[in-house]
């Protein structure tokens, strides 16, 4: 096994990211690897912003909820010294923009939290589910069902 050298965190704001971040902060010590962290924003309107656009975090923009998003990657980003150029807010599709990111930046390893949901949400999916299916390098899938 290569030793990986470029780890993805996918956050989602959940009162369980900073479990998966240890997780991810811990591997990408082991292996000595470059930590990048990723939120797609998937729920909330972006008008006029097709799938896929980037949102830059250095810049302002008038729209309250997006400012305060970025606010929330950014300091995450700070706690688990993640250089901003690392740190990426996009909008679309969850599964699909980690996806997309992670071949893009040339990433050997995704981590996300797997809520082990039950009922309909197992039969619609999820979004670890969606990665480790549609993903091309390695996916760590940080349970977190005991943490619910």
């Amino acid at each position: 096994m290569n030793n990986y050298q470029n780890i993805l965190l996918a956050v989602d704001f959940s009162e369980f990211d900073h479990l998966v971040a240890s997780k991810a902060k811990s591997m990408a010590e082991l292996f000595s690897a470059q930590l990048h962290i990723i939120h797609v924003l998937d729920n909330i309107p972006m008008p006029d912003t097709p799938y896929g656009t980037v949102i830059p975090l250095n810049e302002n923009s008038s729209y309250d909820l997006l400012e305060t998003e970025k606010k929330n990657l950014i300091q995450i980003g700070n706690e688990l010294n993640i250089v901003l150029e690392r740190c990426w807010m996009v909008w679309g599709e969850t599964e699909q923009e980690i996806t997309r990111l992670a071949v893009k930046e040339d990433i050997d390893l995704i981590v996300v939290g797997s809520h082990g949901r039950h009922g309909l949400a197992v039969l619609m999916g999820s979004t670890a589910k969606g990665v480790i299916y549609h993903a091309e390098c390695d996916v760590l899938a940080v349970h977190l069902k005991n943490h619910v």
